[in-house]
């Protein structure tokens, strides 16, 4: 046996110390990112809540399992690792409070869940420093997908299955006539509705290939390449996917793969097209180790383990302290000024002009927009020398999760039960009083009838059409204590063949009463 230096003696110790430290620090950190989600629980339980009532985002409950998983597999070279508690993040902290703070007031809930998700990253750097927070960068990363996002894709993953599917069956030789999603083949009528537009397989395939990238490969070049082979190929194999389908549908007389066997044959497919993207992934593995024992006991020999820079736990309470600080100030901000509701009901009175456009007795059509918890409701129409124009005012107030103004639960059409369909949707600058606002414009069709639609948001003194803007605008005008009040606007017409005879009629009825309207709606704010 070989007798130590005193020297050696001393730098053994520092580094029983250090380990201890690391320790204490790991379960002081743990602690802290639970006093966090516990603070936020409302955040925190609306994630919970959505992985238990969707399949598309049930992998929530596995992403923080695999990330600890992947923590703890690195145990021995993270215990090697100086702690330097890092100030600069508590500021980071702070702005991702207070972002999670404006979601929070705009009741944007995806927003406000994954600036919660951030922050344990940023508690994580805080009070523990800079290399402890790079070592375990991917695993602090890969909590953001346990936030329930991806329904803005919805749309465009829609457009794009139906012209996949519309063009492979035109290159197959089957006539196709299409109408937005919904097409007709001379076997029978398809629709492409939100769950076949392939979102289940993308965050799916993202989440599987994110986490095989990152134990399969060493180099960044490799796994960055399999990650964005991880998005593209679910998206075509849902096109190949759809069109399999209808073929199917189609070659069998509408007798298979027309109710929820397509489900059943989807998934098998998807499962395939996964199996062959890992096993080609699987050709270029680098199954060296990223963290072997060599470089652990090169951290145990190097400058990670300088006894200089020793941090005491006492430092490591104190940024765990601040930490907790900062984010508390948030969800104590939130409940302050979400105490302050209007007792007040408000009411939407909007008559006719009395030299051209008068109140009917009846609407242009039998349809109407489903909207969820509205305070008021306006729904009128309106005559003058022939034309006839529907007005609809959704009124919002004291608005919270689940009723508010923009809700995806506010439709203009229901996707199942409905003989109307939303042909298409598209952006319109039009005159509004005396200025250009841009509104979105939707063509409506049922059986019978075809209706143009205009619609925007009024939000007080604002209004928009984009609901990301409005939204911003409601955070703001909560914070600065104008309350909470919005509306949506929506104005329809009859059109027979295209929707340009629709414009003057719709312009006009703007132009003649704009200021009626809004001097309704202003008096409804008041009250």
């Amino acid at each position: 046996m070989n007798a130590q230096t005193p020297q050696e003696m001393v730098h053994d110790s520092n580094k029983i110390l250090d380990q201890k430290n690391v320790r204490g620090a790991a379960l002081l950190t743990l602690a802290t990112i639970a006093a966090i989600l516990a603070g936020y629980h409302e955040t925190t339980w609306s994630m919970i809540s959505i992985w238990e009532r969707s399949d598309t985002f049930a992998h929530g409950f596995l992403i923080f399992p695999f990330s600890a998983y992947l923590i703890w597999s690195q145990r021995k070279r993270l215990s090697t690792l100086c702690l330097q508690p890092n100030p600069i993040a508590l500021s980071v902290l702070g702005l991702l409070g207070f972002s999670w703070l404006l979601a929070t007031l705009a009741s944007v809930q995806v927003f406000a869940q994954f600036f919660l998700i951030a922050m344990i990253p940023a508690a994580v750097w805080a009070i523990l420093g800079n290399r402890m927070v790079w070592a375990i960068a991917f695993p602090l990363a890969y909590l953001l997908l346990a936030v329930p996002f991806g329904e803005a894709l919805i749309p465009p993953l829609i457009d794009f299955t139906a012209d996949f599917t519309v063009k492979a069956l035109q290159l197959t030789g089957i006539p196709v006539y299409r109408e937005g999603s919904f097409f007709s083949i001379p076997s029978g009528n398809w629709s492409v509705v939100e769950a076949c537009s392939g979102l289940r397989y993308l965050i799916a395939s993202f989440t599987l290939g994110t986490l095989y990238a990152y134990m399969t490969y060493r180099s960044l070049a490799r796994r960055l390449a399999f990650i964005a082979l991880s998005l593209i190929v679910p998206i075509i194999a849902n096109g190949l996917r759809a069109y399999m389908i209808v073929m199917t549908g189609h070659l069998s007389d509408m007798r298979m793969a027309v109710g929820f066997d397509h489900l059943i044959y989807g998934w098998v497919f998807f499962g395939f097209v996964m199996l062959l993207l890992f096993w080609i992934g699987s050709l270029w593995r680098e199954d060296d180790s990223e963290y072997d024992d060599s470089s652990v006991a090169g951290s145990l020999s190097g400058r990670n383990f300088n006894p200089d820079m020793k941090i005491s736990l006492k430092s490591i309470v104190l940024n765990a302290g601040a930490v907790l600080i900062i984010a508390f100030i948030w969800p104590l901000s939130a409940t302050y000024l979400g105490n302050t509701p209007r007792s007040t009901e408000p009411v939407i009175e909007i008559s006719g002009v009395s030299a051209k456009w008068k109140v009917g007795t009846s609407q242009t059509s039998d349809w109407r927009p489903l909207y969820v918890g509205v305070a008021a409701q306006l729904l009128k129409n309106y005559r003058n020398n022939g034309q006839s124009v529907d007005l609809y005012v959704s009124y919002y107030r004291n608005q919270q999760q689940g009723t508010e103004l923009i809700n995806s639960q506010n439709l203009l059409v229901a996707e199942t039960g409905s003989n109307w369909h939303n042909i298409k949707e598209d952006i319109r600058v039009i005159s509004l009083g005396s200025q250009q606002e841009a509104i979105s414009q939707n063509q409506l069709q049922s059986p019978s009838t075809k209706l143009l639609i205009w619609r925007w948001y009024w939000l007080g003194e604002e209004r928009t059409a984009n609901p990301y803007l409005a939204k911003v605008i409601l955070a703001k005008n909560k914070l600065l204590g104008r309350g909470d009040d919005g509306a949506e606007i929506i104005i329809a017409t009859r059109y027979e063949e295209t929707p340009d005879e629709a414009i003057p009629v719709l312009q006009g009825f703007l132009g003649d009463m704009m200021p009626t309207i809004t001097k309704g709606l202003q008096n409804a704010w008041e009250r």
